[in-house]
């Protein structure tokens, strides 16, 4: 069994979800401004509700982001806690593969761009597919390399337009310059249970990693200090 956690996209979302990805228990309740008091009483609902406990799971899965930067700090510190308190492997699941696996669920696209709002003038944004040999409905859209090293993983700025006239989906889709005809799907809005199934995809293949690894991913050099520790007035 897997526990599956969102802050990251406005929201708090926690699944629970079995080896094979079928959901046991699943809720989502939107807003960003409760999610300190939220999770913890999510968490427990839901394992009582699927009638387990931490001791029967076998990682904690977070959205690490890239996002909104109290969401990321939020599960990720939710997730680290637990996984000392119970023994339990982390791993960590990108925003930004998640919108494109949902867009893949919702959409059936099998290449898109992620496009996330960053704020500040610039979108979070990516680049996945998934292989014409995988498609299927356990697919995981993966992360389209450059030189077979770098993660397309980056910030852009509005306005920028993309290097294909593929789909693109997130919130972030209409703040960049699109082609003519290009397919957009801003309304793609992943919750836990799409987190939870790319972690157990990604535990399967990979394992997971002690709290003390599980980290989070900003992009944004310094956006996790303070004003005043990043010499700002």
């Amino acid at each position: 069994m897997f526990l599956a956690m969102d802050t990251v996209f406005d929201q708090c979302s926690i699944a629970i979800l079995d080896a094979s990805g079928q959901v046991l228990s699943s809720h989502t309740e939107t807003g960003k401004r409760q999610q300190t008091q939220q999770i913890l009483p999510m968490i427990d609902a839901a394992l009582s509700e699927s009638k387990l406990s931490l001791a029967d799971m076998q990682a904690l899965i977070f959205n690490r982001g890239p996002g909104a930067f109290s969401g990321i700090r939020i599960n990720t510190a939710v997730v680290q806690a637990l996984s000392v308190a119970h023994d339990l492997p982390c791993v960590g699941v990108s925003s930004l593969q998640a919108i494109a696996q949902r867009a893949y669920q919702q959409y059936g696209v099998t290449q898109v761009y992620s496009a996330l709002d960053a704020r500040m003038q610039q979108v979070y944004f990516g680049q996945y597919a998934i292989k014409d040999s995988e498609q299927s409905d356990h697919a995981v859209m993966q992360p389209v390399l450059v030189n077979d090293e770098e993660s397309t993983e980056q910030l852009l700025d509005y306005d920028s337009q993309t290097v294909l006239d593929i789909p693109i989906a997130g919130n972030g889709a209409l703040l960049l310059k699109l082609y003519d005809g290009q397919i957009c799907h801003d309304d793609v809005w992943p919750d836990a249970t799409v987190i939870g199934q790319l972690g157990i995809a990604q535990f399967i293949s990979s394992g997971g990693t002690d709290a003390a690894h599980a980290l989070p991913k900003y992009l944004r050099n310094q956006a996790w200090k303070t004003l005043k520790e990043q010499g700002k007035a």
